[in-house]
Formats: C-alpha cells, sequence, structure tokens
C-alpha cells in the first residue's frame, strides 16, 4: 500500500505543477526527492552530552522508523571545545513511502500541534530547490515519549526537490499540503 501524499503527488499534484509550468514532459515536474531530519547536540562535548545523544538519537528513531546516523566533527574547533571526529550530533534520511508517510504526519498531525502556530516560513529556499523548516522542540511529535525527553532540543527538517527554482519548490510542498505564511 502505497502513501496517501504520494498517491496525491502521482494522481493530481504532478498534472496541476505541469500546467502551471508549462513543463513539456511529466519528468520535468518537481518532485520530492528526500526529507533529511538532523539535530546538532550542543551538549555533545560534554561529559553528559552521550546520554543526550543517545536520548535524541532514540527520539529520531520513533519520529522516523530508522536508525539515526550519528554526525561526528570533520575538524578541531578549540573554541568550541570540538575535538575531530567527535559525535555531535545526528541525522536521518528519508526516502520514498517512508518519506511521504512523514510528510504527511507533520503537516496533518505535528504543525497543528505548534502552540501559535501561523504556517511555516517562506523564507528558508535556498533556491535550488530545497526548503528547510526548524522546530524547536522534539515533544510536538506524538509517537515521542515524555520520559525520553530530559531538556527540549530542536531539529532542522530539510525537504531536498528537483525542482530548479524556490518558486517551484514551494509550489510543490504548498500542493502537498505543507502549511506557508500568508504574505
Amino acid at each position: 500500500m502505497t502513501a496517501r501524499l504520494k498517491q496525491l503527488y502521482s494522481k493530481e499534484v504532478a498534472g496541476k505543477l505541469l500546467k502551471q509550468l508549462a513543463a513539456k514532459n511529466l519528468f520535468a515536474v518537481p518532485r520530492l526527492s528526500k526529507i533529511v531530519l538532523n539535530s546538532g547536540i550542543g551538549e555533545a562535548k560534554k561529559a553528559e552530552g552521550a546520554k543526550a545523544l543517545e536520548n535524541m538519537t532514540q527520539v529520531m528513531a520513533a519520529i522516523t522508523g530508522q536508525k539515526p546516523v550519528v554526525t561526528r566533527a570533520k575538524k578541531s574547533i578549540s573554541n568550541f571545545g570540538i575535538r575531530r571526529g567527535q559525535s555531535i550530533g545526528c541525522r536521518v534520511t528519508l526516502r520514498g513511502d517512508i518519506m511521504y508517510e512523514f510528510l504527511d504526519r507533520l503537516v496533518s498531525i505535528v504543525l497543528p500541534r505548534v502552540r501559535d502556530f501561523k504556517g511555516v516560513s517562506t523564507k528558508s529556499f535556498d533556491g535550488r530547490g530545497s526548503y528547510t523548516l526548524g522546530l524547536r522542540e522534539q515533544g510536538i511529535f506524538p509517537e515521542v515519549k515524555f520520559e525520553w525527553i530530559d531538556k527540549p532540543r530542536g531539529m532542522n527538517v530539510t525537504f531536498v526537490t528537483t525542482g530548479k527554482s524556490s518558486a517551484e519548490t514551494r509550489e510543490l510542498l504548498a500542493l502537498l499540503g505543507v502549511p506557508f505564511q500568508r504574505s
């Protein structure tokens, strides 16, 4: 069984984008290629940082259904107390049906749970087909148990598309149900 948003994309969204963008064929229409969840753990350099990193990987695994990859520092930065190769965060890359199911849960369950939510910002496009959404705490996901949260930690959710511009990416995400702020 395929994800609801994947069916929506193939039946409705692709056709609408084909007309709006005046593309020559369906392969020229932008589509969602992956969603990356990333969280940097600031306390990872301290002694209690291992526990914080373990908690965040457990939270990300519950949210996505996949085991997170621990990210390591590429170089040493003495001002921040970071050594090369030290664990400093975790990330998960979602593709296929899992990606569409996560997006469906994000726009229909998680974002409406944010207090005083007025839509996501329209200023986080990179101009090359990606959009990054910052979440301030992991507790807004219904899969997260209260015992796992020792401190509210944020994460970035990056939508990577095949769109050539910010306008194409915004139109694709809006048709998939991402609630943007009214300008």
